[in-house]
């Protein structure tokens, strides 16, 4: 398989395999743990990451910190792990729309659609509010690698996730254009794309064409004119 992640259906819940380093007791494993993720989401959409604390999120939940540092020694990596769920979950998403499809400007536009639209809820997770997290994921995501120790936490796997998904992308870049020379530039711009074009079309709207009432489709547009014209 193209991407390192696994799936069983139960209750209708969708787990992945996510970098071990990240947690002390994978959250998706338990009903405490889920719920840790999903409050988890709702705060950190809310007060934004600066402002989140285990405290906080503690009295949301009706526990205590000491539960909550027996998945997570702290909020960063908690971040991190949120990030990681999301990346492989477009990446799932795109398997499931691309897979055993034989033309490749079909697959493209295809993966660019799973790429904008991931952030539609799912019954898959009902503990993950695609949504929010997507908002994270607009405004935090950066704070999880943009760090001083980046290099230490790449050595332990930490970004695993997005490299496979990029990679994924880039694949499919390269299958359209055998001969282009930045797939994965552009594949790693087009997740960036999403998450700033999102973002300035709804707090910094002179940094885009896109509007704020019709984000998601003139995005998709405007991703696939930019890759197409880009590769061709």
């Amino acid at each position: 398989m193209l991407f390192d992640y696994f799936c069983f259906a139960m209750a209708l819940k969708l787990n992945f395999i996510l970098p071990e380093k990240l947690y002390l007791k994978d959250p998706q494993g338990s009903n405490y743990g889920q719920r840790l993720l999903s409050g988890s989401i709702e705060l950190i959409d809310k007060l934004g990451f600066e402002k989140f604390t285990f405290k906080k999120l503690a009295t949301l939940m009706e526990s205590s910190e000491v539960s909550i540092y027996r998945y997570f020694e702290n909020k960063h990596l908690l971040l991190l792990y949120l990030n990681c769920w999301y990346w492989e979950w477009v990446g799932y998403l795109i398997d499931r729309q691309t897979d055993n499809m034989p033309d490749q400007k079909i697959r493209l536009q295809k993966a660019i659609h799973c790429i904008i639209h991931a952030k539609t809820e799912s019954k898959l997770t009902d503990y993950i509010n695609e949504r929010l997290l997507f908002s994270i994921i607009m405004k935090e995501s950066s704070k999880s690698y943009h760090v001083a120790n980046v290099d230490t936490e790449n050595k332990h796997g930490f970004f695993i996730p997005y490299k496979e998904l990029v990679e994924k992308v880039a694949a499919i870049i390269k299958a359209n254009n055998p001969k282009y020379p930045y797939a994965t530039t552009l594949a790693s711009t087009i997740f960036d794309m999403v998450n700033n074009q999102t973002y300035y079309a709804e707090h910094l709207p002179r940094l885009t064409s896109l509007k704020k009432s019709n984000t998601d489709k003139d995005l998709e547009k405007m991703l696939n004119h930019f890759a197409f014209t880009t590769i061709s």
